[in-house]
């Protein structure tokens, strides 16, 4: 019997909407930071064919020619930006579903501090 060979990929959503309608991050930016600092194979840049970035208004989906990439790296590499852009303190990743992530703000609590302690 002949062995099939189906390549499978991966991918992986960045939901950037929230940020993007405050006009906090700019997607072309994210995009370019994506594809400049994707390492496959110990590769940076990644050799071409192995990662394709696509924009969507305010979506990024990246697909991995590879199954065994990491949906845990495109996490490392989205803080990676926010700190650079100094959003880290302000915006996280989130895990919206099994193949995407969400930036999201931060809920800080605007509430009395001072509680009674009588």
């Amino acid at each position: 019997m002949p062995a099939k060979s189906k390549k499978s990929t991966k991918k992986v959503i960045v939901d950037c909407s929230i940020p993007v309608q405050d006009k906090v991050i700019d997607v072309a930016s994210f995009e370019k930071f994506l594809h400049d600092k994707i390492k496959v194979n110990g590769k940076c840049p990644a050799p071409a064919g192995a990662v394709t970035i696509n924009r969507e208004k305010s979506k990024l989906t990246i697909v991995f020619a590879d199954e065994n990439s990491s949906k845990r790296y495109i996490k490392y590499l989205t803080k990676k930006f926010l700190k650079k852009q100094q959003l880290k303190d302000y915006l996280r990743v989130i895990a919206s579903s099994t193949n995407s992530y969400a930036l999201k703000y931060y809920k800080f609590e605007q509430g009395d501090d001072a509680e009674d302690e009588e």
